[in-house]
């Protein structure tokens, strides 16, 4: 009984589920290229600038994301053309980004708390981790959209009246 209702449940939130896990592996991937390029650059050229090495970091790493999640994450989902869909996902990414720079802001000039540390905490902990719940849905409600049931009905009809 328990097994049948998990079962239930997984195929229930199966799309979903696989997509949360597929866009956790990219964001874990592109978090590690964030970070290492925030650090380069706060350790570097811009130390006394960690807000602008923040932002490079993660206009190099959204970048990146965008095209492992187009090609792997939602797949599946319709293609609007690219121009679209990089445009607003760099937009939303750069909303996201406010909420990233925000956190690192209120641990840097508020709290004046200004080590290397503190600026991975706000930054690519507390900032990051608020801004990947506000990723994960505007992507998926905004840029990688629903294939349309209509056209699904009629590419699957064609296919059927090609091969009979």
């Amino acid at each position: 009984m328990v097994l049948r209702r998990a079962t239930l449940l997984y195929r229930t939130f199966d799309t979903l589920i696989h997509e949360a896990a597929k866009f956790g592996l990219v964001g874990a991937v592109n978090y590690i290229l964030d970070v290492a390029v925030f650090n380069a650059l706060v350790l570097g050229p811009l130390t006394d600038r960690p807000l602008t090495a923040k932002t490079v970091s993660t206009l190099i790493a959204a970048t990146s994301s965008y095209f492992m999640n187009r090609h792997w994450t939602w797949r599946h989902r319709a293609r609007s053309g690219l121009g679209r869909e990089y445009g607003l996902f760099i937009l939303l990414s750069a909303i996201a980004l406010g909420f990233t720079l925000g956190c690192l802001a209120f641990g840097e000039y508020v709290l004046h708390q200004d080590s290397l540390l503190a600026r991975n905490i706000w930054g690519n902990v507390i900032g990051v981790g608020v801004a990947m719940v506000f990723r994960f849905w505007s992507f998926k409600r905004w840029v990688f959209l629903e294939n349309e049931p209509a056209a699904d009905h009629d590419a699957a009809e064609l296919t059927i009246r090609t091969t009979v």
